[in-house]
């Protein structure tokens, strides 16, 4: 991963403010992994980014569905949580390849535990690392994946 920046937040809500801020700055056809422990604040991330992207959508974790999609705003968003995958040939079977082609991407995909699946997400995507520090500060590494 080649950083682009990094930021450390303080609590949850700052943690969605600084993913409401991302949002702004993207269109359609970009893909983000989200990695970090269990309770870091993947979703958290999510929600405040997509809050970002003009939707007022309830996001919740996909742990069990695989997959939320969150709409209302500039772009439709695909939310998974692969977590519960084993494999990328597991993903190949239930169709979620083809999120990953960024010339029909309609949309925004973010991706929590995109390691479960790894070799899916074969196109430039953007990282986002959140590492738990002390108490509920997050440090935050955004960076490009080729």
């Amino acid at each position: 991963m080649e950083e682009i920046f990094s930021v450390v937040t303080k609590n949850e809500n700052e943690t969605m403010l600084m993913a409401e801020k991302l949002a702004h700055t993207v269109g359609k056809g970009v893909v983000f992994t989200l990695v970090g422990d269990l309770g870091a604040g993947k979703t958290h991330f999510v929600k405040g980014f997509v809050k970002g992207m003009g939707s007022n959508a309830l996001v919740t974790s996909p742990t069990f569905t695989l997959l939320n999609v969150y709409e209302g705003g500039k772009v439709p968003i695909y939310h998974f949580d692969m977590y519960r995958l084993s494999s990328k040939e597991e993903a190949e079977e239930l169709g979620f390849n083809e999120y990953f082609d960024l010339n029909s991407l309609d949309g925004v995909v973010l991706v929590e535990w995109p390691q479960q699946v790894d070799g899916l997400i074969n196109c430039p995507h953007i990282e986002i690392k959140i590492e738990k520090l002390d108490g509920n500060n997050r440090k935050i590494i955004v960076g490009s994946q080729k």
